[in-house]
């Protein structure tokens, strides 16, 4: 097995050994992403001489040598974040952020910006200034979004790990169409120094895209800089909520979704309670309205009104619209964000987890974004969001972890959340659930990936 075609912690652990050479790690992953990301657009940008400078000043840290992908939502001291639009309300510059010093200090090699939805607005990956990135199943498919270009890299290996953000499902949803584990960490737990909305945000998050849970525990540890120690999940409490999130999905997704808490419950001893949850619709709209209310942070009428050209008509339209909200309607927001969060507390005595179709069907077509489900047609972002604002809109964790393929090979995930501070937990569950299933759907890679261009 070629070295970049090793997981995130095997890559470390083979140079920590002396087995890999961490310079030919880093020109062969420069070369598979020359070769394969044609295809994909999952990275707009690699700088070699900067990737060779960060690993000659490496330290021994937990990922010495190894490649990486950062979203275009992270400055680096070379570069700055341009969030996947043509502009940005907020002035933008090269610096050191937060997830550039974690990976820096814990010796891993920057070796290119992931593609991302423009201005983070959307979960399907389609629209960017780069153009759309691709999904590495079916590259006429969505890969998710906003963090589409980490999870692409991801899912066709051009590199074992990256860092993307979760606002609304931005790591979990993507993570879920490239068939990855994505971990969306408890609210202000992981770095976001840096951020141009760091300042004002209360839903976004940085977090990990990798191939598998131990890998994102590798990743997420550097991200909050703690070690999360490894658990066994014995015992797990499952709680299944009986609403439109896990109800109104397509049969295939419904079917593996519940195939896997079964073998969760089976490989943890734990057991399943149905468990009420009430209002997840009027939660997802508090969400939706308190990050587009954060977005607009540093915006004006007069900036709105002269958009930059590029910037796609569907979110000039969004952005306007945004300027329209009433003040009342986020404090409405807030008042169901703190019953959400009461609400939760109390369950969260009751089971460990709750677990929902991390999206509720496979990954659609880029030219036609729209999923087919039991109450009819919906935007996949629609769609998507209803599954994914409850964890950002109350700060809880949550990850998302393959568990299956449509029949078209498309493939399909379920979420887990579970209450404030419990990332490690959830981590373990999703080791649980990889032993369950004999690791089959974490160690599956798209054809893109099991071949080399070359050889093929």
């Amino acid at each position: 097995m070629r070295a970049q075609d090793l997981s995130l912690r095997d890559q470390a652990a083979a140079i920590a050994a002396g087995d890999v050479d961490p310079n030919e790690l880093l020109d062969a992953t420069l070369t598979r992403i020359e070769e394969r990301n044609p295809a994909l657009n999952a990275i707009v940008e690699t700088f070699p001489e900067r990737s060779r400078e960060m690993l000659a000043a490496a330290p021994d840290g937990p990922l010495h040598g190894v490649p990486v992908v950062i979203k275009d939502e992270w400055p680096l001291p070379w570069r700055a974040q341009r969030f996947g639009a043509a502009e940005l309300f907020l002035a933008t510059a090269a610096e050191e952020s937060g997830p550039y010093r974690a990976l820096r200090d814990a010796g891993a090699v920057i070796v290119g910006v992931g593609n991302m939805h423009e201005l983070g607005m959307g979960t399907t990956g389609n629209i960017s200034v780069y153009g759309p990135a691709r999904n590495p199943w079916d590259t006429d498919r969505c890969p998710g979004g906003s963090s589409s270009g980490p999870a692409a890299s991801t899912a066709a290996r051009l590199v074992a790990g990256a860092v993307g953000a979760d606002g609304l499902g931005s790591i979990r949803v993507p993570a879920a169409y490239c068939g990855l584990t994505g971990l969306k960490p408890t609210f202000a737990r992981s770095t976001m120094e840096g951020h141009h909305l760091e300042a004002v945000t209360t839903v976004a998050v940085s977090g990990p895209l990798c191939a598998d849970a131990a890998d994102c525990r590798l990743l997420a540890s550097v991200l909050f800089g703690e070690k999360l120690a490894a658990g066994d999940a014995a015992g797990l409490r499952i709680g299944v909520v009986r609403e439109s999130v896990s109800e109104d999905v397509d049969p295939e997704t419904r079917e593996a979704c519940e195939a896997a808490i079964d073998s969760l419950r089976a490989e943890t001893g734990g057991a399943v309670h149905e468990v009420p949850l009430p209002d997840i619709e009027a939660a997802t709209i508090a969400g939706v309205l308190i990050i587009n209310t954060e977005n607009l942070h540093g915006a004006t009428p007069e900036r709105v009104n002269n958009l930059h050209p590029d910037i796609s008509p569907l979110n000039r339209g969004i952005t306007k619209y945004r300027m329209l909200v009433p003040a009342v309607a986020l404090v409405q927001a807030e008042r169901l964000r703190a019953m959400m969060r009461r609400r939760l507390a109390a369950l969260f005595e009751q089971v460990d987890v709750i677990a929902w179709p991390t999206v509720p069907a496979p990954a659609p077509p880029l030219d036609s974004p729209v999923v087919d489900l039991p109450s009819g047609m919906l935007a996949a972002d629609q769609a998507n969001v209803r599954s994914a604002a409850l964890a950002n809109l109350t700060g809880t964790p949550a990850i998302s972890v393959p568990v299956g393929y449509s029949a078209d090979g498309l493939p399909l995930a379920l979420q887990l959340q579970a209450a404030w501070g419990r990332d490690e937990l959830l981590l373990d569950a999703a080791e649980a659930l990889e032993r369950a299933n004999e690791r089959r759907w974490v160690e599956s890679r798209p054809r893109l990936a099991e071949v080399e261009p070359t050889e093929a």
